[in-house]
């Protein structure tokens, strides 16, 4: 099964910058990377599950959420087969546990998620 592993999760103040990392492996037999399209997606305590950004591998066509637009920025490494998550201008509300998402073809994976907390 397809393996996401999130990184670059943590603390950071108000107006503070950080990098998540979604290394992507394991594809099955005839997959390649550029089968998919790779989602981050966040949940803050007592909320539901929001998707913040997403690009297609292929061509490289991306989303954002009204949320983030402006402040964050997705991007891949095809020889790294690893999407980033490029997040600027932090504010407290996008504390949450953010999640990397693959989707090819109706097979979804996801990784285990990482913390992203911003103190004001």
């Amino acid at each position: 099964e397809v393996s996401l592993v999130e990184s670059g999760g943590g603390l950071v103040q108000a107006g503070g910058s950080l990098t998540l990392s979604c290394a992507v492996s394991r594809f099955p037999l005839g997959d390649t990377f550029d089968d998919y399209g790779i989602g981050w997606f966040r949940q803050a305590p007592g909320k539901g599950t929001e998707r913040i950004s997403e690009i297609v591998i292929t061509d490289g066509v991306t989303y954002y959420a009204d949320s983030v637009k402006g402040r964050f920025t997705i991007s891949r490494d095809n020889a790294k087969n690893t999407v980033y998550l490029h997040m600027n201008n932090l504010k407290p509300e996008d504390t949450a546990v953010y999640y990397c998402n693959a989707d090819t073809f109706g097979r979804y994976y996801w990784g285990q998620g990482t913390q992203v907390t911003v103190s004001s």
